[in-house]
């Protein structure tokens, strides 16, 4: 048996696996977080359970070769791409370019990519990251360990905002007090690595993360939409004739017009040369019956995401191809709980017990997608823990609100941005269910771009919330105390402690019981209202070959060819 099947923590999953307490795709799934060969944690899985894995290949050369792919999209501001916030939309365009250490597939299993293998220790303190020595840069040079360590300097440095901070700040980063006072006269506080040899180089294509605490998921944070590697003499930046060590290089940009994308010769994975010449992203606007009529005229060839409102009319075209997988996509009908009267955990509950989540899921979302618990965790997340189903509760609700000091109810404004028009169907709905607890809600429908102006500072939003591989990793970026996407400013040490511990242990089930108590708090005491999660699903034109749906939307071009017509 090979040293990383010896693992103890492999053979633990192997334990389970044998004695049914996990599926054969969650060993797969965890067995190659820690370090596994994919093929052969599949080989494995098949030893101990005798039921071969049938994988589906994916080989470009299988492709139609040649020509033009148009995907119709948002083209987004992707000048500083460790910052990104849209994730299907800005990485979908700088991923051709600039790439990854890892790569989450659409089964949600993660995978080596710029890396030749990642390894952890068994306590998962050290995570040994090995880069394959072939890797070039769109400029001829070889990628390597200082390259990438500058990268994971910046985005750990608070003052880039990257997300990262929210995804690595508990094993990578400390507190400490800078010696200044703020304009109340606390003690200003900043972050930095928790110690000098955290990020350690050893040798020219080795990287070692010496981790403050026992964490799981590195390789699918390593895979978070903003990790992409830059070159170092890029300053962080990206735009035309920016060096990258992707399958293309960009040809165009114009914000929210098009951007395109001319195919490398020289580029460096050479069992995976893309197929197409061209790539062109065409923003479709924010009016889904526009991108609509630029698919079913031809003028575009797929688009990046579709609205469940546009399923009608795209599903009785002959010439489109559906593509649908069930996620943890949403969108989160936020409190901000530095705002009156969402600072009271009362009223917050109050506003979840009012939702009827199964009625929001039939007329937001014509039932393609499933009903949630308010607490962000989805069943398709590995590591989610059923609980007791949500229950609409009109008479709790009120007795809720006159105890946190609202008998009458109160009133108050949702903001809800215009680039998915089901969010406005589902604040419609709960509009009218918040009214049965006297809670007067006015709906403000913005553009988009604006939302993001103040998308932290409004008492109640709606923001959209792409899915992650693990539940824990949207709770670390969207719950924990002070990461820079915390929209609600919520804060709670019990759960930030129990967040910390799940994030370094290995066990799935010790994960999902600690799971349970997260998704607990979440509905007693958490920001939010989240009563469904939706498909992921776009429509493709037949002749578009080799496509799959990620269930983050993100677009691989390099995986796909246009048939000639």
């Amino acid at each position: 048996m090979s040293e990383e099947l010896k693992n103890i923590n492999v053979e633990n999953l192997s334990e389970q696996l044998k004695t049914n307490q996990i599926s054969r795709r969650e060993f797969v799934r965890n067995a190659a977080l820690l370090g596994v060969a994919v093929p052969a944690a599949y080989a494995l899985a098949s030893k101990i359970t005798g039921v071969p894995f049938i994988e589906e290949a994916q080989a470009s050369n299988h492709l139609p070769q040649g020509g033009t792919f148009r995907l119709g999209t948002h083209v987004k501001d992707i000048s500083n791409p460790h910052t990104m916030s849209w994730g299907g939309y800005d990485s979908n365009m700088t991923r051709h370019v600039v790439e990854y250490l890892t790569w989450t597939d659409d089964k949600g299993i993660t995978h080596p990519y710029l890396l030749e293998k990642f390894s952890p220790s068994a306590d998962l303190k050290t995570w040994t990251l090995t880069l394959r020595k072939n890797v070039k840069w769109s400029d001829g040079s070889t990628l390597t360990a200082d390259q990438v360590i500058w990268n994971l300097k910046r985005v750990l440095t608070p003052a880039v905002g990257s997300s990262m901070l929210g995804l690595m700040k508990d094993y990578m980063l400390v507190e400490f007090e800078t010696g200044e006072k703020d304009k109340d006269g606390k003690a200003v506080k900043d972050m930095k690595l928790w110690s000098n040899n955290a990020i350690e180089k050893k040798g020219d294509f080795t990287i070692v993360l010496n981790c403050k605490s026992a964490t799981l998921a590195v390789p699918e944070h390593l895979f978070h939409y903003p990790m992409a590697i830059l070159h170092p003499q890029d300053n962080g930046k990206f735009g035309l004739g920016s060096r990258g060590t992707g399958p293309y290089t960009m040809t165009a940009f114009e914000l929210n017009k098009q951007a395109s994308f001319k195919k490398r010769a020289d580029y460096w994975d050479k069992a995976n040369q893309p197929a197409l010449d061209t790539l062109e992203f065409i923003d479709t606007g924010d009016d889904p019956n526009a991108a609509n009529n630029l698919l079913i005229s031809g003028q575009i060839d797929g688009l990046v995401t579709t609205d469940p409102g546009q399923y009608d009319a795209l599903s009785s075209q002959k010439s489109l191809q559906l593509y649908s997988v069930s996620t943890a996509q949403t969108g989160v009908m936020r409190m901000n709980v530095t705002n009156k009267p969402f600072d009271n955990p009362k009223v917050r509950k109050a506003m979840r017990l009012a939702i009827d989540n199964e009625k929001v899921l039939k007329i937001a979302l014509k039932d393609l997608g499933t009903v949630g618990g308010h607490h962000h965790v989805s069943p398709a997340h590995p590591d989610y823990a059923p609980l007791p189903k949500f229950r609409q509760d009109i008479a709790q609700a009120k007795k809720l609100l006159a105890e946190a000091g609202f008998p009458n109810g109160f009133s108050t404004e949702i903001y809800v941005p215009n680039d998915y028009a089901w969010f406005l169907t589902q604040a419609e709905v709960a509009v009218q269910m918040w009214k049965e607890i006297g809670v007067t809600v006015k709906i403000n429908n913005i553009p988009a771009a604006n939302y993001w102006d103040v998308w932290t500072k409004v008492p109640l939003g709606v923001t959209i919330w792409l899915p992650r591989p693990l539940g824990f990793m949207v709770l670390a970026l969207a719950y924990k105390t002070g990461v820079p996407w915390n929209e609600s400013a919520y804060s709670n040490s019990e759960f930030d402690k129990i967040l910390t511990t799940a994030e370094g242990t290995a066990d799935l089930a010790k994960r999902k019981a600690l799971m349970e108590k997260l998704e607990t708090i979440l509905q007693e005491d958490g920001p939010l209202v989240q009563p469904v999660f939706v498909n992921s699903f776009t429509f493709m034109n037949k002749k578009v070959k080799g496509f799959t749906m990620h269930p983050a939307t993100y677009f691989f071009g390099w995986k796909i060819g246009v048939a000639k017509a």
